[in-house]
């Protein structure tokens, strides 16, 4: 392929990517931005692969490295359930990552890849590199660490050290500093020392930081992470002086920082207060005497049969799903429930926060897998007026995003964190396990209130029995 066909292809998978991030941005529309990306990407790859910056020799090593890698992708696709689907992206951001600082490290190591630079173009390079493995080397191990926590393998509390932030504020200078000897290095064996201390101070920065951060917070993590496996593929391209590559991670990481920009907004947090640490983890002024300390109240239990009995009698209903939908796979069920109710001229709407799950639009992915209609699914904004006019609302496995505590309780750690205000309907039913906090680890007053219902048990297995009891 000649150079300038390579470009015109890659031209073309530009589009096609700026297509597709417009395709995924509405629902209706997700699935032809899908086939946009699918098609951009195989056409990026054949103009990489047989382009004129490979050399016939190399091919078949490059076509095996795509069949394994391939089979392994495909056996992930087939295999990983949707409840494994946050920690299966964090692992995939890791990839980027340690990607990014391969690259580097090999680029640092050919003497033909710095060859025709000179002078301040010569300099600049040497910064990519620096700056490429320094970025993929963050990603990397906070991914792998995003990863643990979203697995269960790691816990999900913050890990808070004595002075966090003046460790952070001497390795970014001890950082800063190497730079300075990296690039005024004359050799390459000058430079290594500078290259691989400042890849340990990244790949513990990485670690420290996802670890300071609290479960809550963890859609907002792997939005974040994203946005850095963006800018890692970014600095790959500069450092290969490949231009798709730098315009590929720019859309990447600028629309990974806008969504994590939302999801700030979405929990009334900075983005640097989510880097800083998780919910929970800052003081908090007293409680007066008197105040809301404590939920106070009665938990009123209901069956499955009751619950169907609330649901058939209803007009108007708003179901809230969570995590726990996603543990129990449950989504199904809540899919011939909800195809029931609006048979009978019942109003069935899904109300989705933009944090519910483990990562972003997690509800909206599995709520679209069991077929549940686009037009009844709406965002928080959209349905929090309607709750008082709201027959019952019913939450799936969720807790910190119905929590009342974000209003009523200005000492809470979810203080002023905008909810989905269930507790406004006439009868609102609480799915859960048990009484254990949610992801916060915050407790929740709603479970208390006159007018809310516990049905305890798993999602899957209640949620069937309440179907049973609604056929009857």
């Amino acid at each position: 392929m000649s150079a300038s066909l390579a470009t015109v292809s890659y031209i073309g998978a530009t589009i096609l990517f700026i297509l597709s991030l417009g395709g995924l941005s509405n629902q209706e529309t997700s699935r032809r931005g899908n086939l946009y990306g699918m098609i951009g990407m195989a056409l990026a790859v054949a103009a990489t692969v047989f382009g004129p910056q490979v050399t016939m020799a190399g091919i078949p090593w490059i076509v095996g490295a795509m069949l394994v890698g391939g089979a392994i992708g495909l056996y992930a696709a087939r295999t990983v359930q949707m409840t494994q689907m946050p920690e299966l992206v964090a692992l995939m951001h890791s990839m980027v990552g340690l990607a990014a600082m391969l690259v580097g490290f090999a680029t640092f190591v050919d003497p033909e890849a710095s060859k025709s630079f000179t002078g301040a173009a010569k300099a600049i390079h040497e910064a990519e590199i620096y700056v490429g493995i320094l970025i993929g080397a963050v990603t990397f191990s906070g991914s792998v660490i995003a990863f643990g926590k979203l697995s269960g393998r790691i816990s999900g509390n913050p890990v808070l050290l004595p002075g966090r932030h003046w460790m952070n504020l001497a390795g970014l200078l001890v950082v800063i500093w190497f730079g300075r000897e990296f690039l005024g290095a004359h050799s390459i064996a000058d430079a290594q020392l500078p290259l691989i201390v400042m890849t340990v101070i990244a790949l513990l920065f990485g670690i420290h930081m996802v670890m300071a951060i609290g479960g809550a917070d963890m859609p907002v993590v792997v939005s974040m992470l994203n946005s850095y496996s963006g800018w890692a593929a970014a600095a790959t391209g500069f450092m290969l002086s490949n231009d798709l590559l730098i315009v590929t991670g720019a859309l990447v990481g600028s629309s990974g920082a806008i969504l994590s920009y939302i999801m700030c907004n979405a929990m009334n947090r900075s983005f640097i207060s989510v880097i800083a640490g998780g919910f929970g983890t800052t003081s908090v002024a007293p409680k007066p005497a008197g105040g809301a300390a404590q939920p106070a109240g009665e938990v009123v239990p209901v069956n499955a049969t009751e619950t169907a009995e609330l649901l058939r009698e209803a007009k108007n209903v708003i179901i809230v799903p969570g995590y726990g939908m996603a543990v129990a796979q449950a989504q199904h069920t809540v899919f011939e429930i909800t195809k029931h109710l609006r048979e009978k001229g019942v109003n069935v709407r899904f109300g989705i926060h933009p944090v519910a799950g483990r990562m972003p639009g997690h509800m909206n992915v599995l709520l679209a897998e069991a077929k549940v209609p686009y037009d009844i699914v709406f965002e928080m904004d959209e349905l929090n007026q309607d709750f008082p006019d709201t027959d019952v609302a019913m939450v799936i496995g969720a807790n910190d995003i119905v929590n009342p505590a974000a209003q009523d309780d200005p000492t809470s750690p979810i203080a002023g964190m905008p909810v989905l205000e269930v507790w406004k309907a006439k009868t609102s039913i609480v799915m859960k396990r048990s009484m254990a906090s949610g992801y916060a680890g915050v407790d929740n007053p709603l479970f208390y209130k006159d007018n809310n219902r516990m049905l305890f048990g798993d999602a899957k297995k209640m949620l069937d029995e309440v179907l049973i009891a609604l056929k009857v």
